[in-house]
């Protein structure tokens, strides 16, 4: 039996990825994406599933509750995985009004949407509708900065640092409110830095291979010595599968991969790489073009996962060496900009 999945952001990096990745790995679930198409997210990024007879794009805002009641009036979701938000750090800090509105109140008008289709009375869930699912991806950045040892956890405190993991934190809390208020199942991911094709520009990877390429400074913050757990984006999207599928419902599960890398250390593979894949004119290294710039505010110092509850109850495991999906990753990028799909300006900070 086809089921009926509600995807939102699905034109974003990791949405894109997830939307693509499913309806080529299965053939029982039928998408409904939701985009609004700011900055974040394109078409382009559904390029391959655009004539997909199981997948339907709709262009539009979560925080538009009548057309939330549409779309649940007339398609009959066994699931929502809510990927829509306002995702870049830096926007958050020069405008963090976006970031409230979209990723909190667009989670609250969105949790509403799927309660008032779900659900008789508010808690009184309809008996055709058992076993439906809520699933919020959510960043480990609700979890502030870590030392120099330790891992974050499910039960780690909240101590977000910026506009946006506010924001995200504050959506995390209404997801988590209407699980344990109203009975709606809902499910929890926290995820480490992704990586892969199809990253939106202002990121850390897609701005080196872009600034190199075009001979310009690549810009490192402070001493570049911030940590992430990096995290290959379809490794993202199967663990994302796989708590929707056999998740207990109200549980939050932090997806990682154990691949600590500090910011430096990034940018340095990446200029190797590069001088393998796409060589400068003087055959010198594209080293030579980092340069290090003023830190921005709040700037966490270190993030790293203890994923071993997915692991251990749901299965999981990631697929992707780390070597092989930062090769891939750039070989996606140059491959796009030579192909004349997009120009070296639009993978830019």
């Amino acid at each position: 039996m086809t089921q009926c999945w509600l995807v939102t952001g699905g034109a974003g990096f990791i949405g894109s990825n997830f939307v693509t990745g499913l309806l080529t790995r299965r053939d029982d679930v039928r998408i409904v994406t939701l985009d609004k198409l700011t900055y974040a997210g394109s078409l382009d990024n559904l390029a391959a599933v655009a004539r997909h007879p199981r997948h339907m794009f709709v262009h539009g805002d979560i925080c538009d509750a009548d057309l939330l009641t549409t779309l649940f009036s007339q398609h009959d979701f066994s699931a929502v995985v809510h990927f829509a938000a306002e995702s870049h750090v830096d926007r958050s800090i020069s405008g963090p009004e976006a970031f409230i509105t979209t990723n909190v109140l667009g989670t609250q008008r969105l949790l509403e949407a799927a309660r008032a289709a779900w659900f008789t009375a508010p808690f009184t869930p309809k008996p055709d509708c058992a076993g439906r699912r809520f699933l919020h991806v959510s960043t480990d950045e609700v979890y502030g900065s870590l030392g120099a040892t330790g891992y974050f956890t499910e039960t780690s405190p909240y101590a977000p640092n910026s506009p946006y993991s506010a924001s995200k934190a504050g959506s995390d809390m209404l997801v988590r409110a209407w699980h344990h208020t109203y009975g709606l199942a809902t499910i929890i991911t926290n995820c480490s830095n992704n990586y892969g094709p199809r990253q939106h520009a202002e990121k850390l990877i897609p701005t080196v291979i872009r600034t190199a390429i075009a001979g310009q400074p690549i810009p490192i913050y402070g001493d570049g010595r911030n940590i992430r757990d990096w995290l290959y984006v379809g490794d993202h999207c199967t663990a994302i599968e796989a708590a929707l599928a056999k998740g207990r419902a109200g549980e939050t599960y932090l997806v990682g991969s154990s691949n600590e890398q500090d910011n430096l250390q990034i940018v340095h593979l990446l200029c190797s790489l590069l001088d393998t894949a796409a060589p400068r004119a003087d055959r010198k290294s594209y080293r030579e073009q980092i340069t290090f710039v003023a830190d921005r505010p709040g700037h966490d110092r270190r993030y790293a996962i203890d994923a071993s509850k997915l692991c251990r109850e749901l299965g999981w495991q990631p697929a992707m060496s780390f070597a092989d999906g930062l090769q891939e990753t750039v070989d996606w990028y140059l491959d796009s900009w030579r192909t004349g799909a997009s120009a070296p300006e639009a993978i830019s900070a």
